[in-house]
């Protein structure tokens, strides 16, 4: 008889996609830090770049929780967002355009991560891994947090800059 996945096997399956995304967007966020206009825009990437860093390293504690190596699996969602954002880059790169953009693209993968680890956590909490919702929730408040400052970028001119034609 097949053996039957349980909740804690989606758990492991779906942390191991997260954890292959934040990797990916670590090698990603200078790519976009270097192609922003405004000094605000670029100052964002940074500082997730160092909350990224952060979070990978909770994650790396979850899979020490559940008795699992850190590993990635590869996850298509991210590739697609990440290469749309690398599209943005080539397209509008230089114009006025491309801040409101690349506030677009890093609020795709916001919500792809927002999404993940709110599962997350409520797995989390249903399979009795308490350490483990501290860790994934610090997650998902840091990416809620980013997603908020990157609408208030956008409000504060990103926007506005990139239907004038202006540059940041």
């Amino acid at each position: 008889m097949a053996k039957q996945n349980t909740l804690a096997d989606l758990f492991h399956d779906t942390l191991k996609d997260i954890y292959y995304a934040e990797r990916k967007i670590l090698k990603t966020l200078p790519k976009m830090a270097r192609a922003a206009q405004s000094t605000e825009l670029k100052d964002a990437f940074q500082k997730h770049k160092a909350e990224t860093e952060g979070q990978v390293e909770r994650l790396q504690q979850v899979f020490e929780i559940i008795g699992k190596r850190a590993q990635g699996k590869t996850c298509d969602a991210i590739e697609g967002i990440v290469s749309e954002g690398e599209e943005i880059i080539e397209e509008y790169g230089g114009t006025p355009a491309v801040d409101a953009g690349l506030i677009s693209a890093a609020q795709a993968v916001e919500h792809y991560e927002i999404t993940r680890y709110g599962t997350l956590r409520r797995w989390a909490q249903v399979l009795g891994y308490a350490d483990a919702v501290a860790l994934l929730d610090a997650n998902l408040q840091e990416e809620s947090k980013t997603d908020e400052d990157l609408t208030a970028l956008a409000d504060a001119g990103a926007n506005d800059m990139a239907k004038a034609g202006k540059e940041a």
